[in-house]
């Protein structure tokens, strides 16, 4: 699934094409999304401008001058800009083609993504009101985390996790930060202490980052007419590790169980 480093780099590569460009049509194949895809969106924005594009969380929203498209990858969609007459093939759910004669165009095979509409502030609609800050920005601390979690008995894997406290830190990045954080992943959320959230908030930053920059060298080109994802791979110390040796310390990774997710995790390096 797309995560907050795939989907800053799908934005990166193709808001050169799309930024102040004027929609010619809107071509949708099949409306059966993850939430029906409006049926009017072609006559409602032929002629307008994309003024802004730009990602909250894993959803990426295009502003023209009457409202916000949000679009979200879902588990199997990619964002591709080709030529105005390139034949759709399985899957291409949505062709959105501009003045310029490039043509976006949405591929989800599994059918989870999403395209909607809305005229109101975007952070007012119901599928954005409740997400928490962006892990990258100046608001997410150690002492964010720390105050956010004081009482709370929830793992604290799951509690970065939540989509309520910060937007995009999906289950490879949890499971990297709290290992370089030195953090065991089931230790109960409120029974850490803000040094340790320091930490961590620190690690979530720096391993985020580092997935967007290898991203936006192996990613690839946004141009190219296979919409296959391509997503990049990190150099994982813990993620689908499990069994093997700790890079730190030599001790075979566990790997358990937390909710729904697994999780691995090294029992001499994290506590």
């Amino acid at each position: 699934m797309p995560e907050l480093p795939e989907v800053e780099t799908t934005l990166q590569g193709i808001k050169p094409f799309v930024l102040k460009q004027k929609i010619q049509s809107i071509t949708v194949r099949h409306h059966g999304m993850r939430w029906p895809v409006p049926a009017n969106l072609s006559p409602l924005l032929s002629g307008e401008i994309i003024e802004q594009i730009w990602r909250r969380g894993k959803y990426l929203l295009f502003q023209t001058s009457q409202g916000h498209l949000i679009l979200h990858l879902g588990m199997s969609g990619s964002l591709r800009i080709l030529t105005h007459d390139a034949p759709a093939k399985k899957h291409d759910h949505i062709d959105i083609l501009l003045a310029n004669g490039k043509l976006l165009r949405f591929r989800d095979p599994r059918r989870f993504g999403a395209l909607l509409w809305t005229t109101d502030a975007p952070d007012l609609h119901p599928l954005l009101s409740h997400l928490g800050p962006e892990p990258l920005n100046s608001s997410f601390t150690g002492k964010y985390l720390w105050e956010k979690s004081r009482k709370r008995k929830v793992p604290v894997k799951n509690f970065l996790m939540d989509s309520k406290i910060v937007v995009g830190v999906g289950n490879i990045y949890a499971a990297e930060a709290l290992f370089a954080a030195g953090i065991l992943p089931k230790k109960a959320a409120g029974k850490i202490s803000l040094p340790q959230y320091q930490k961590l908030a620190a690690e979530v930053k720096k391993v985020l980052k580092a997935a967007i920059k290898k991203g936006g060298t192996t990613l690839r080109d946004f141009t190219a007419s296979d919409g296959k994802q391509g997503y990049f791979k990190l150099k994982l110390k813990v993620y689908g590790r499990g069994g093997q040796p700790c890079v730190t310390c030599g001790t075979t990774l566990k790997a358990s169980r937390l909710g729904q997710r697994g999780t691995v995790y090294c029992p001499r390096c994290q506590k």
